[in-house]
């Protein structure tokens, strides 16, 4: 299932991300590249101070994790510290699978859902699209300053590369509690009935029953 989360930060938001990412260092990506992904990985991610590391998520992921779409569609159990990625002309990222267990040591989570947050608008460069296989054929991502997507962390996907400008992103992982893409996406769609009919039908007996089958099946397939 691939979710696009529009607004997950909003002009203000993105105004302190960009003026902290304008001066801070940016280091090879590779360095935090898994072992296959280091082959076709060609990026900047930025290095910068624990004060400004920890300022730059408290407000993302701050943002994120209150999301209504964001805790509907991931379910997370846990979810990683973002990575901040430049790429500037040249750059591009091929196609890989993200790394299935990552963190340090103490640390380790697996990667269910991969989440890339837009942090520059689209017109600001050539290329760059998020590109996502699917059994459906290739979707191609590329959105407004502030907006996400999530997409199942086993997908292949890739990175287009830059033909001008600069693109930049904020992309991080999650364990989810609902481990199967599939029933994660059908507990999904039943949440978003749900939403409706708690506006349009409260107190039915359509709503009990949707809302019941949703309660017991999120039960059933958690894995916790």
């Amino acid at each position: 299932m691939l979710v696009t989360i529009p607004d997950v930060l909003n002009k203000e938001d993105i105004s302190v991300v960009l003026d902290l990412m304008a001066t801070a260092n940016f280091r090879e990506g590779t360095s935090t590249a898994g072992s296959e992904a280091k082959r076709v990985k060609n990026n900047h991610e930025m290095f910068v101070s624990e004060i400004e590391t920890q300022r730059l998520n408290n407000l993302v992921m701050g943002k994120l994790i209150k999301n209504p779409t964001y805790i509907a569609s991931a379910f997370a159990a846990k979810i990683a510290a973002p990575y901040y990625a430049r790429y500037t002309e040249g750059m591009f990222y091929g196609n890989h699978v993200d790394d299935p267990v990552m963190g340090p040591p103490n640390q380790r989570y697996r990667s269910d859902i991969s989440i890339t947050i837009f942090l520059n608008e689209p017109e600001a460069y050539d290329g760059g699209e998020l590109v996502i296989s699917t059994v459906f054929g290739e979707n191609k991502v590329k959105l407004k300053a502030g907006d996400a997507v999530l997409y199942p962390s086993s997908s292949t996907h890739r990175v287009a590369e830059v033909t001008r400008g600069e693109r930049l992103v904020a992309v991080t992982w999650l364990q989810s509690t609902i481990r199967d893409p599939a029933k994660r996406e059908i507990l999904y769609n039943l949440s978003q009935a749900r939403e409706t009919l708690i506006k349009t039908s409260p107190g039915s007996n359509e709503l009990e029953q949707l809302s019941n089958s949703y309660v017991n099946l999120l039960r059933m397939w958690s894995d916790i």
